[in-house]
């Protein structure tokens, strides 16, 4: 095991290890230790979904680094005479793992779809979610789609969309508004990724044309009752 100054924010030091390779050089590993640590406190399965995977994969590969989906090692392999250049690809990799617990909401937005995207099947089962649903029998369809779509106890399908900011919550009045215009039947669902940054005007229009709001994926409890109520 090598002592190295890299360290997580608590101040345990990175847990790295030497193991010969059978070509005569080095492997460099974490001995699965990263992702067991991560683990404690966050749902690692999220590293390898969505947004947080694709950087996972971009971190590990800018520095040279593998991943051995079976132990969970972050590694690499190389000679003897690279030891250092290998322990320092192999520290950056694990610091931009680590990186990733916090990876927030607010700082990437197109992780709020994946996290909405898992809670609402966390709710209902994927067969009875539409994504991207395009409404039948109106003009221009496409140029208007539904983030999700699920059959309504009320006989009526449930449109929900998600909303992260200021320009989607503008788009998704639009889309009521020609639904509407058009004689389409329908409940809504809106999903707000924090309704207190969304302008009150921008607010006030969306209100008029949509049914129930959620203000933001942590409230968990009233996501789910309000989904739960209102699915077949």
């Amino acid at each position: 095991m090598l002592q190295t100054p890299f360290s997580f924010p608590d101040g345990d030091q990175y847990s790295i290890y030497l193991e010969d390779t059978r070509t005569g050089g080095i492997k460099i590993h974490d001995g699965g230790s990263t992702l067991m640590r991560l683990s404690y406190e966050n749902d690692i399965d999220r590293l390898f979904e969505g947004t947080r995977a694709v950087v996972m994969s971009q971190a590990i590969r800018e520095h040279g680094v593998d991943f051995d989906d079976e132990s969970g090692q972050f590694f690499v392999e190389t000679a003897v005479s690279e030891l250092a250049a290998g322990t320092f690809r192999l520290g950056q990799a694990i610091t931009r793992v680590n990186d990733l617990t916090f990876l927030n909401r607010s700082r990437v937005t197109s992780t709020f779809y994946d996290d909405l995207g898992t809670q609402l099947r966390d709710v209902l089962p994927a067969e009875r979610l539409s994504e991207n649903y395009t409404v039948p029998d109106i003009a221009d369809a496409s140029n208007y789609p539904v983030d999700y779509k699920f059959d309504g106890r009320s006989g009526l399908p449930v449109f929900l969309f998600g909303v992260p900011n200021r320009d989607k919550a503008r788009l998704v009045t639009i889309y009521l508004q020609y639904y509407l215009q058009n004689s389409v039947s329908f409940d809504s669902i809106i999903v707000f990724e924090n309704q207190e940054t969304i302008h009150r005007s921008d607010l006030a229009r969306l209100s008029n044309v949509g049914g129930e709001m959620v203000s933001s994926l942590n409230a968990v409890s009233d996501f789910r009752r309000k989904i739960e109520r209102r699915a077949a």
